[in-house]
C-alpha cells in the first residue's frame, strides 16, 4: 500500500464528517429561528439570570440540575440572548457529538464504521420525532457523555489514570445537564469493573479515580449553590421533589406512552433502524467485534434506561439512545453491499422527513410539534410588556411559559416559572400554590400574564384549586386588563391591547391575558 493510498484512505474519512456537519448546519440554521418552547424558556431565562449574576434556583425554580443553565449562558454569551443565538449554540452542541460519535464509531468497528454512525446520529438527532431543532437538555447530556464513553475506551488501551479521571469527569457533566445522565455514569463504571476483574487489585484505585471525576462537578455545584445561599431550594427541587415526580406514573402510563412515542420516530427513519439492529447481530457474530459489541450493546441498554426515570418517555428524551443507535447502525456498514444499503436508508430517511427539514418554515416546525401551544405568542406578549415597563419592573406568568421572562428580560416576581407542579397529584401542590400566591403579593409585579387553558396547567380532577379561587378575587382589586393574544388556530393568532383588549371576547378557551397594575 503505497503513500498516497495510505494518505487518501485517512483524509476521505475527515472529509465525510465533515461534510456531515456541513449539510446538518445548513439543515438546521434553516430552522434556526424556531421559537423557543417551554423548556428551552425555562433554561433561557436561568441562563439569561446567570449571565446578571444571580444564581440558579434564586428567583427561578425547577426540578432539574443546573448544568444546561450553564450551557445555556455560555451559549447566549458567545452567541448573543436571541432564539437563533440559542439555537445556533445546539448546532455546536450538536457537531461535537457528531464528531465523537466518529470517533467511537471509528475506534470501535473501523472509519467506514465511524462515518455511518456519525451520519446517522446527524440526521436522527435532528429529526421531527425527537423535536431535534429545540436546545433540549438531552443535547447537553449527549456531549459530554460521549466524550466520557471515549476516552473509555482510550483508557482501555493506554491504562492511564489520568484519561479514567476525564472520563468520570465528563460523564459527571452529563449527569449536571439532567439526571437522567447519571446512568451513563453507571454504564461507565459497570464497563471499567468488567474490563479490569481479571485485575482485581487494581481496580479500587481505579474506580476511586473514576468516580472522583463524575463527583466533581456535582460537588463544585452544590458548594457553589451553598454559598450563593440557594442551596435548600436547590435540594427541594431537585431531590425531594423530583423523587415524588418521577412516581406520578404507573408502569401502564409508561407502556403506552412508549408506544405512542417511539412508533413515530421510528417511521420517520425506519431503514435506520433496521440497519441497527443489523449491526447489533452482525457486531455479535463476528469474534473480532465481541468487545466492540459488548460496548455498544451496553451503551444502548443504559441510554433505554436512562429514558425511563418517571416513564413518560417524551419525545427528545429519545435523543439519549440515538448515539447507541447510530453506532450499531454503523457497525453493520462493511463492505460495498452495505454502503448501497446505508445510502438507500439515509435517503429514505430525508425523503419521508423532506417537509419538515427543506420546505417548514421555523413557525410551521412550531405548529407541527407543538400545535397550539402560545410559543409564537409568547414574543408579541413579551414585546409589549418590555416596551411597556422599566429594567427593574417585576413580572409574574400565571402558566408554564418561562419564555416570556426570558424574551421580556424582566425579573419574575415568584421562583414558580411552571406550574404543572401546582396541580399535580403530589403532597406539595398545595404548598407551591400558596408560596406562588405570597411571592406575587410581597412583589407586586408590575404586568402579570395568565395563560388562560385548563390543559396547558395539566389540571386534574382533583388539583388544588386555591390558586385560581386567589386570583379570581386578587385580580379585580389590582389589575386591568390591557393585552389579549389568542390563538385561533396553527394558521392564525389575534392580539388586542388597551382598549381594545377589554373590548375583545376571546373565541377560544385558549389565550394569553396581560394585566397592568392599577395605580393605587
Amino acid at each position: 500500500m503505497g503513500p498516497a493510498h495510505t494518505s487518501r484512505a485517512r483524509f476521505l474519512p475527515l472529509a465525510a464528517v465533515a461534510l456531515v456537519v456541513l449539510v446538518t448546519a445548513l439543515l438546521r440554521i434553516h430552522l434556526i429561528r424556531t421559537p423557543l418552547e417551554r423548556d428551552e424558556g425555562e433554561y433561557a431565562y436561568a441562563g439569561q439570570l446567570m449571565l446578571q449574576g444571580i444564581p440558579p434556583y434564586r428567583l427561578a425554580c425547577n426540578m432539574k440540575l443546573p448544568g444546561t443553565y450553564a450551557a445555556y449562558a455560555l451559549a447566549m454569551a458567545l452567541f448573543g440572548e436571541t432564539i437563533a443565538g440559542i439555537h445556533l449554540g445546539l448546532l455546536v452542541v450538536n457537531a461535537g457529538a457528531i464528531v465523537l460519535l466518529f470517533l467511537l464509531g471509528r475506534r470501535l468497528f473501523g472509519s467506514p464504521c465511524g462515518v455511518a454512525a456519525c451520519a446517522t446520529y446527524a440526521l436522527m438527532s435532528a429529526g421531527l420525532g425527537v423535536m431535534g431543532t429545540q436546545a433540549h437538555a438531552t443535547h447537553f447530556v449527549v456531549l459530554p457523555a460521549m466524550g466520557g464513553a471515549l476516552l473509555l475506551l482510550r483508557h482501555k488501551q493506554s491504562g492511564r489514570l489520568a484519561t479514567l479521571w476525564w472520563a468520570g469527569l465528563c460523564f459527571g457533566m452529563a449527569f449536571l445537564a439532567k439526571q437522567h445522565g447519571i446512568f451513563f455514569a453507571l454504564f461507565g463504571g459497570l464497563w471499567l469493573i468488567g474490563t479490569h476483574w481479571r485485575r482485581w487489585r487494581m481496580l479500587p484505585a481505579r474506580l476511586l479515580v473514576f468516580g472522583a471525576g463524575v463527583a466533581l462537578p456535582f460537588a463544585v455545584t452544590c458548594l457553589l449553590l451553598w454559598w450563593a445561599g440557594v442551596f435548600g431550594r436547590f435540594w427541594f427541587w431537585t431531590f425531594r421533589y423530583a423523587s415524588r415526580y418521577v412516581t406520578e406514573s404507573s408502569f401502564s402510563d409508561g407502556l403506552d406512552a412508549f408506544q405512542d412515542t417511539a412508533i413515530p420516530i421510528v417511521r420517520q427513519n425506519p431503514g435506520l433502524w433496521i440497519l441497527a439492529a443489523a449491526g447489533l447481530v452482525l457486531a455479535w457474530r463476528r469474534k473480532s467485534d465481541r468487545t466492540s459489541a459488548a460496548f455498544a450493546t451496553g451503551l444502548l441498554f443504559f441510554s433505554f434506561l436512562a429514558m425511563c426515570p418517571g416513564l413518560l418517555f417524551r419525545d427528545h428524551y429519545f435523543v439519549l439512545v440515538l448515539p447507541a443507535v447510530a453506532l450499531l447502525a454503523g457497525a453493520a456498514v462493511r463492505g460495498r453491499l452495505w454502503y448501497g444499503l446505508f445510502a438507500a436508508a439515509l435517503c429514505l430517511s430525508l425523503f419521508v422527513q423532506r417537509d419538515f427539514l427543506f420546505r417548514m418554515t421555523p413557525l410551521d416546525v412550531c405548529h407541527e410539534l407543538y400545535s397550539d401551544s402560545p410559543f409564537p405568542e409568547a414574543i408579541r406578549v413579551a414585546d409589549y410588556i418590555r416596551a411597556h415597563s422599566t429594567p427593574r419592573d417585576r413580572i409574574a406568568v400565571l402558566g408554564s411559559e418561562p419564555e416570556i421572562y426570558f424574551y421580556a428580560h424582566r425579573h419574575s416576581a415568584t421562583t414558580y416559572i411552571y406550574t404543572y407542579g401546582l396541580m399535580e397529584p403530589q403532597p406539595y401542590a398545595l404548598q407551591m400554590q400558596n408560596d406562588m400566591i405570597r411571592e406575587i403579593e410581597t412583589a407586586q409585579p408590575e404586568y402579570v400574564v395568565h395563560e388562560v387553558s385548563d390543559g396547558l396547567w395539566l389540571r386534574e380532577p382533583d388539583s388544588p384549586t386555591r390558586i385560581f379561587d386567589w386570583w379570581a378575587a386578587y385580580r379585580p382589586q389590582h389589575y386591568q386588563l390591557v393585552g389579549v393574544a389568542e390563538t385561533i388556530s396553527t394558521e392564525r393568532s389575534e392580539y388586542r391591547w388597551g382598549a381594545d383588549a377589554k373590548a375583545y371576547h376571546p373565541a377560544s378557551d385558549l389565550y394569553l391575558a396581560v394585566y397592568k397594575r392599577m395605580t393605587p
